[in-house]
């Protein structure tokens, strides 16, 4: 058998509604089924690609999902300036088989109840089978965070958080949605991670 080393990584960016951040989507998974958010340099503990990615001065985001990698940037940088740079580092860094995420190292999640209310429940659901996929396609993604008096709380984050688009989004197309599925729901709002 020829062993061939390391495959091959494609890297290609997809814009987001967001202008300040980018989509990098890598032939290869990085953090299958998941998603982790890095507001800033102090929060990459678990993650050394995104500790990396932070060296570069016009980083001032980064979120890691599925085979994608979102960025955001300083205002001041124009994204053609710094796009070839970012895709042959992600290359290498991903060519190198170097780890994107150390799992045992992230803070454990809060366990979900087993006795989430009814509308909890079908709410948590329509995020994950009808927002989420729809959100993650702009690099983006959607937590729920609790319901209460018929608000729906959810978290922004990648190109979602601080995207100027994505409260127009929130109100006419997540609100919307909630609203018509689920007649209990009044309102949806958001929080920024």
């Amino acid at each position: 058998m020829i062993k061939t080393g390391n495959p091959i990584i494609s890297i290609y960016t997809e814009m987001t509604p967001n202008p300040e951040t980018m989509k990098f989507v890598a032939n290869k998974l990085l953090y299958p089924n998941k998603s982790i958010d890095f507001p800033d340099a102090a929060s990459t503990g678990p993650s050394p690609l995104a500790a990396e990615l932070f060296t570069f001065p016009f980083i001032r985001g980064v979120f890691i999902a599925s085979n994608f990698v979102t960025l955001s940037k300083t205002n001041d940088t124009d994204w053609a300036d710094v796009i070839p740079t970012i895709r042959q580092f992600l290359k290498e860094y991903l060519e190198d088989n170097r780890a994107v995420i150390n799992e045992d190292e992230i803070k454990a999640a809060p366990v979900m109840s087993g006795d989430d209310s009814d509308v909890v429940t079908r709410i948590k659901d329509l995020l994950e089978n009808a927002v989420k996929p729809a959100v993650e396609m702009d690099g983006g993604a959607i937590q729920f965070k609790n319901y209460e008096d018929g608000v729906v709380t959810v978290i922004l984050q990648g190109s979602c958080s601080g995207c100027p688009s994505s409260m127009i989004t929130l109100k006419s197309g997540i609100e919307g949605i909630m609203k018509r599925m689920i007649p209990e729901v009044k309102e949806v709002v958001a929080e920024s991670e």
